[in-house]
This record gives structure tokens, C-alpha cells and sequence, in this order.
């Protein structure tokens, strides 16, 4: 979808990288070997990027490390683009908060690191949740963004943040109460 308006599939990669997730944090190298592409061509584009203020760098060590600029005035709505792009801003709109008692709702699994997958993984956060009729909502849903979306519900006296962290992945609060 998003392919149709920007050509590039590099700079296309960066911004579901960095705006998807904003705690997300890369180096030339490792997107190199996340996008399988040059490191040309990914240079270029960061420093697009950084020039038109979209990506802020810092030192760590002897490599630069690149992250979204939050308070760029166009953040909010490239981050929003890109949950549309993805099909998360569906899911959140339209299933969750109708489902019962549910506190928070996180995005983890790929999509969480920035990488685009044909899978949804959410934890959900709550006591009292309609099961049955989540299940139809994301079959519905489903069948609408052409993703398959898992989840995984904890209740609130059992959840703990700790629990669904994986190497290199940075939980997205996606929804809260």
C-alpha cells in the first residue's frame, strides 16, 4: 500500500523500523543484516532521514546509533500512518476496547523491533475479557488487513512487563486504560 506513494524500499524498512516502535535503536551494520541490503544504500537514506530531523544519532562506543525524533512535528502522524500501514491502529480501534475489562494492551513479536510480519502478536491485559467474542472480532479482523494476529492474555494480578520481554525486543504500549 504504502509502496505505491514511496518508491524506495529501504527508506520504506527505516520507517516501520523507527516509527512503528520509537524506543527502537539501530546501527548501519545491524540493518544491513536485518534488510539483507547494502550499506550504501541504507546510509544514504539515514542520513535523509537524520538531515530532515525525522531520526536523532548518538555515539555509543564506536558505532552511531539512530532513533526516531519524537518531537518532530510529524512524528505523531507518520507513527499512525505507519500502524495503519501495518494493521495494529485496526485492531486497537476495533476489537480490543470492546472486549471487557481490559487495562493495557502491548505489541511484541517482530513487528515490535520494527520488522514487517504477516503476524499481529499482542498481550493482552485484563480480567473479565469476552473471549468468544474476541475471537470473532479477530477473525473479522483477519480477513480485513490480511495478517494473522496472535495473542497471549494475562490477568491483571499476573502480569508482569519482565515476562514478555525477548532479547532485542522492546515491548509497545499500544493501548491503557
Amino acid at each position: 500500500m504504502i509502496d505505491t506513494l514511496i518508491s524506495s524500499k529501504t527508506r520504506i524498512k527505516l520507517l516501520l523500523k523507527f516509527f512503528l516502535n520509537s524506543n527502537t535503536t539501530a546501527y548501519l551494520r545491524s540493518l544491513e543484516e536485518e534488510f539483507g541490503e547494502s550499506t550504501n544504500g541504507i546510509r544514504i537514506e539515514l542520513n535523509k532521514f537524520e538531515k530532515a530531523g525525522f531520526l536523532d544519532s548518538f555515539l555509543s562506543g564506536n558505532k552511531k546509533m539512530f532513533t526516531a525524533n519524537t518531537k518532530h512535528p510529524l512524528f505523531k502522524e507518520l507513527n499512525k500512518i505507519i500502524l495503519k500501514m501495518v494493521g495494529v491502529e485496526y485492531v486497537v480501534d476495533y476489537i480490543l476496547q470492546r472486549i471487557g475489562d481490559l487495562e493495557k494492551v502491548y505489541l511484541v513479536g517482530k513487528l515490535s523491533t520494527g520488522q514487517d510480519s504477516e503476524i499481529i502478536d499482542l498481550v493482552l491485559v485484563g480480567n473479565d475479557i469476552n473471549k468468544t467474542f474476541l475471537i470473532e472480532q479477530i477473525e473479522k479482523a483477519e480477513k480485513k488487513i490480511g495478517k494473522k494476529i496472535r495473542y497471549v492474555h494475562f490477568r491483571v494480578d499476573e502480569f508482569d512487563l519482565n515476562k514478555i520481554k525477548e532479547p532485542g525486543a522492546n515491548p509497545l504500549l499500544l493501548w491503557s486504560r
